[in-house]
């Protein structure tokens, strides 16, 4: 069983300046002339946090992490303020200029995922491979499943503890009343609402306990801001049309990919994962058969571990075909 490599910290820490009131965080770690690789943190809105590190062999990888738009270090007076998914793809490739990288691995899970995807589809010649776990693929059928279609009938526990938290009696449109106790005057409902939108999140991301996942999505400003942004990126259907991602994976076709899904995942059920790698022979998918969503889950971690050190050895054995081609 693989586990994470030991703690590093970043060697560079800095704010990119990318318009519209926003300072996006990203920082380095490991080799500087290791493989450069980018983490996209998932949510949306959860940010970076520093284990997100050591995924990868800091000897072998140039390591990138990115607060996303309103998330985690990044700045800004207002996180809802162009904040969407074509500006979050924006920032990674405007990053990718200012590190003066020709390509990269883009590594991510759940929304994470998406936004890898895309990005790829989006700038396939910049993309040298894609490592994803616990596959969002942001349609509309994904987004009902989490509020009424699945998580809540898998975990009506935990479920009717949020559903609670809003004191209202409207159960069927719990998206809107979640957004509108978000965007409330009240600041005791608000931090309320996300609080127990944040537990209820981490929770179910779960099949096995983790303290640290537990804590995190507990701490007040993690709860509100991925509460937030979430509830924003949701209600406005990711801001991607329906279907965007499947539709578009012949711009990806020959990206080397590895994806590492749950069999147990809750908040995005395996048939996302299957159905990705269907539509992209490149890719190789692996199951764990004993996780959930998190990847703190330990099957998903060493699955990932392993995952990094694969797509490193991918990526340069074809670079090495192709120089010498």
């Amino acid at each position: 069983m693989q586990v994470l490599f030991p703690e590093i910290k970043p060697y560079l820490t800095a704010h990119l300046n990318v318009g519209g009131g926003h300072e996006i965080y990203y920082e380095e770690s490991g080799s500087p002339d290791g493989l450069p690789v980018l983490y996209v943190h998932g949510g949306p809105g959860t940010g970076s946090v520093s284990y997100h590190r050591r995924f990868f062999d800091p000897e072998h990888f140039r390591i990138i992490l990115l607060d996303q738009r309103g998330c985690g270090q990044s700045k800004t007076k207002d996180a809802l303020k162009e904040n969407t998914t074509q500006h979050l793809l924006e920032d990674m490739e405007a990053l990718r200029e200012t590190l003066k990288i020709n390509k990269w691995v883009v590594f991510g899970g759940g929304w994470g995922a998406t936004l890898a995807l895309l990005y790829a589809q989006s700038f396939p010649g910049r993309t040298a491979g894609l490592v994803l776990h616990s596959v969002f693929l942001g349609r509309q059928q994904d987004i009902d499943w989490i509020f009424e279609t699945g998580v809540p009938r898998l975990v009506p526990d935990y479920w009717e503890e949020f559903a609670e938290s809003l004191h209202s009696s409207d159960r069927r449109n719990l998206l809107d009343v979640f957004t509108k106790r978000l965007e409330g005057s009240d600041d005791l409902a608000r931090m309320s609402a996300a609080k127990s939108w944040a537990v209820w999140y981490a929770r179910s991301s779960l099949l096995h306990h983790s303290s640290a996942w537990l804590k995190r999505f507990s701490d007040p400003h993690v709860a509100s801001t991925t509460a937030r942004i979430q509830a924003h990126f949701f209600r406005n259907s990711c801001f991607v049309d329906e279907n965007q991602v499947l539709s578009n994976m012949d711009k990806i076709q020959d990206i080397p990919g590895i994806i590492v899904h749950g069999r147990f995942d809750l908040l995005c059920p395996l048939d996302s994962a299957w159905l990705l790698q269907n539509n992209w022979p490149a890719a190789e998918l692996h199951i764990i058969r004993d996780a959930c969503h998190a990847n703190l889950d330990p099957g998903i971690t060493d699955a990932l571990v392993r995952a990094a050190r694969d797509i490193q050895r991918i990526v340069t054995h074809d670079c090495s075909d192709s120089a010498s081609d």
